[in-house]
């Protein structure tokens, strides 16, 4: 009967820490998703959309208000609105998708194997990255696109997706180094499990939610950066639309046609908030806590 009371005490030990239940992403979050997967949608399937041409010009029709037929209205050439704003979605998600994705696939695995691995490697690694992100990123992506022409889609994703890696690499690395002094890496280390299925089986689950919160606000920060860009001639070339590209174009007749930055900035910007929002709650919702005695 003696040994029951110590092995109570043992149980107890072990179920000290207790995660605490995780709060409901909410009815905004799905909203947000929702959105986010409409204007995915929208930007793939935009040729078999019952939507008119973005380039057709209707000479008869010009800076015309909402309607039936045009939704958002026409720009100063007669073109629909609606039509470029949904086109437009392609330019602009195409390079935040895949300027982060560039991003997290050079940075991410040189921020998991420097913290891993610690020691030279990482010091090293890490100095250049540090080096790197001194240099304002901004600044060397629109000096590199000034001179790169002609410009296009793909030279603007590699751009700013080689610019995105050092910041990449820092999150990720310093998201790694909070996890691999964990016991459960320790216990696998000693097992005499190899490198490659701890990155894989024990690092990466782990720093999972942070990777995608980040990569989530990187891309609506991406496209933020388009916008700018285009907003400066930078980006890809007209007649192609772009959200960015939209809002420049609306400036010398905003006060003839306020729906033409009107449509197109309300559609970046419902766009990033939903982005950030997601991005913020998922963060949130995969904190790891631990219940206190």
């Amino acid at each position: 009967m003696s040994n029951f009371p110590q092995f109570n005490v043992l149980e107890e030990a072990i179920l000290v820490e207790k995660p605490e239940k995780k709060e409901p992403l909410g009815v905004l979050f799905w909203i947000c998703v929702g959105w986010i997967g409409l204007n995915i949608v929208g930007a793939i399937f935009a040729n078999v959309l019952p939507i008119e041409n973005p380039l057709f010009q209707n000479y008869s029709l010009v800076n015309a208000g909402p309607s039936l037929h045009h939704l958002f209205g026409t720009d100063d050439l007669g073109r629909d609105i609606f039509s470029r704003v949904v086109y437009g979605s392609r330019v602009s998600l195409s390079v935040g998708a895949g300027a982060m994705l560039i991003g997290f696939g050079v940075g991410a695995p040189l921020g998991m194997l420097a913290a891993f691995r610690r020691g030279r490697f990482d010091a090293i690694l890490t100095n250049v990255m540090y080096v790197l992100l001194a240099f304002p990123a901004i600044i060397a992506t629109i000096a590199i696109l000034s001179f790169w022409t002609p410009r296009t889609l793909f030279k603007i994703i590699v751009v700013i997706g080689i610019a995105s890696v050092p910041l990449v690499y820092r999150v990720i690395r310093t998201a790694t180094l909070s996890v691999a002094t964990k016991d459960f890496i320790v216990a696998a280390k000693v097992q005499g499990a190899t490198d490659r299925r701890i990155l894989l089986r024990e690092l990466m689950p782990n720093i999972a939610p942070i990777a995608i919160s980040f990569l989530l606000i990187g891309v609506a920060t991406v496209i933020a950066l388009e916008g700018a860009l285009a907003f400066l001639g930078l980006s890809v070339n007209p007649p192609t639309p772009s959200w960015g590209n939209m809002i420049n174009e609306s400036r010398t007749i905003l006060q003839m046609n306020p729906w033409l930055v009107i449509f197109p900035s309300a559609a970046l910007c419902l766009f990033l908030l939903c982005l950030n929002f997601i991005g913020d709650r998922l963060r949130h919702h995969f904190d790891v806590t631990e219940v206190k005695l």
